[in-house]
């Protein structure tokens, strides 16, 4: 029935022209592949500098007591000469402040910044962030949450190393832990495909994004850059938006050795992910406009290429052809993205790869109009 009705309204000169159209996208999204996500498996680590400098780790912890106690040790032994650990207690209920104190009591390079609650003043993490790079005695800065657990005693060493000369940030991978479910693989597949997105783009002088679960920045180019003043109203953003906006083609660098890697707490219900995505997806508009064009375009290209090879084989045309294509397509993607998930260390993902690009293909337009229906509810 649909094959008549389109076999009715396109003549086969309109067919050709789609099958065209379809190679196009296919050429562009392996231009992609192969410009920018393959930087990432290409990538080299930074050669650790002798003289290592004074760094300062920047924790925020708002009621993160558990998370505390369970992975704030870890970033207090790492194997560095010399380093201090800043964590902000911001208005916790819980007993973080206990726990604090006697962490401090320990390692007497632990600094605490306490934030009390304001009942005429609602803040959210920004101010927290600000406070701890405040804070901060040195210029290095290396941002990690609570809920974070470095994958070795050489986390600080390896982002360190990527302070090269002219350097200015550092990207590092922030994973999530490996648990069991459907939930967590999509979570971790989301992860990784983002940051093969996000460091391929860094590693080709086009920078776009960082996440604070691992990144490190210098001080003088937060404050260069006056903090989080152009985007404070906005409740996300503390790391992607303002690597957006200060970030160069030559003032950044990418750290993926395994022992650079953060892990941390993935979401363990769908509702709770389902918030968090659609807090995220806040910032993306206020991305420079060329960042916006190269991630849109290749949507647009993914979305362009399955919807036309649909339409070519419900009509029939050169059914074998359009098959191979698709099967070509396929092939190369699953070579490109399972080394890439290799090198991130994310390989029990690799099995999952078509079945997840066409969930996120549907899932980002539908969480993105949730997310402006919300908004429209609320002003209204």
């Amino acid at each position: 029935m649909i094959d008549a009705i389109l076999h009715d309204i396109l003549t086969p000169g309109v067919f050709m022209i789609l099958f065209w159209v379809m190679m196009f996208a296919l050429l562009v999204m392996i231009w992609y592949w192969l410009w920018f996500y393959t930087r990432v498996f290409r990538h080299k680590p930074s050669a650790i500098p002798d003289e290592l400098p004074e760094v300062s780790v920047v924790i925020c912890a708002r009621n993160e007591d558990d998370n505390l106690v369970r992975f704030l040790p870890l970033v207090l032994q790492q194997d560095y000469p010399k380093y201090e650990v800043v964590v902000v207690n911001d208005c916790s209920l819980d007993n973080t402040a206990d726990i604090l104190k006697e962490f401090a009591a320990k390692y007497p390079f632990l600094k605490v910044v306490t934030i009390k609650e304001d009942e005429y003043y609602q803040h959210g993490k920004k101010v927290a962030v600000m406070m701890g790079i405040k804070g901060a005695a040195n210029e290095h800065i290396i941002l990690t949450d609570a809920d974070c657990q470095p994958s070795s005693d050489q986390w600080l060493k390896r982002m360190v190393a990527g302070f090269q000369p002219g350097k200015e940030i550092v990207l590092g991978y922030g994973a999530f832990f490996r648990k069991s479910g459907f939930l967590n693989k999509l979570i971790r597949f989301d992860a990784a495909v983002i940051a093969l997105q996000y460091l391929g783009f860094a590693l080709a002088g086009r920078t776009y994004m960082g996440v604070g679960r691992n990144l490190a920045y210098t001080k003088s180019l937060f404050f260069k850059n006056k903090g989080f003043a152009s985007h404070y109203h906005i409740e996300s953003g503390d790391d992607d938006l303002f690597v957006n906006e200060t970030a160069t083609p030559t003032n950044v660098s990418v750290e993926l050795d395994i022992s650079a890697v953060t892990f941390s707490e993935p979401k363990a219900e769908w509702k709770g992910w389902w918030r968090q995505k659609k807090r995220h997806l806040q910032t993306g508009h206020r991305y420079k406009s060329y960042h916006k064009f190269l991630l849109g375009w290749y949507v647009l290209q993914q979305w362009l290429f399955f919807a036309v090879a649909a339409v070519l084989l419900v009509v029939q045309f050169q059914p074998y052809v359009v098959l191979g294509v698709i099967g070509f397509r396929l092939l190369l993607q699953m070579i490109i993205f399972s080394i890439g998930l290799r090198k991130l260390g994310e390989k029990d993902l690799i099995p999952f790869i078509p079945l997840f690009e066409l969930f996120f293909m549907i899932f980002y337009p539908v969480i993105t109009i949730a997310r402006k229906l919300q908004r429209k509810r609320k002003w209204n």
